[in-house]
């Protein structure tokens, strides 16, 4: 099954420990990820269901293209990282 996995800066504020669960998109992963475990839906997915800005979802090393969808395809040992993405000067 795809693992996601939580960075530590996300952590922090919320108890979110790696997961492994079936699915066929990072969509799929990650509602089966957030059934489990709501509250860290917040910090992830916007009001509309789409990754919030400062979020970065890796999977297999690559970026998912489809911040809207989240229809990027993963495979049963894909393993996604979910983190927050800093910016600054």
């Amino acid at each position: 099954m795809p693992t996601a996995h939580f960075t530590a800066n996300l952590r922090r504020h919320v108890d979110c420990p790696p997961a492994s669960v079936a699915g066929d998109t990072v969509r799929q992963v990650l509602d089966a990820v957030f059934a489990a475990n709501p509250a860290a839906r917040g910090y992830v997915l916007d009001d509309q269901g789409n990754l919030r800005k400062h979020i970065a979802v890796f999977v297999d090393g690559k970026m998912v293209a489809d911040r809207e969808g989240l229809s990027d395809p993963v495979n049963q040992d894909s393993e996604i990282y979910i983190m927050q993405a800093l910016s600054g000067g």
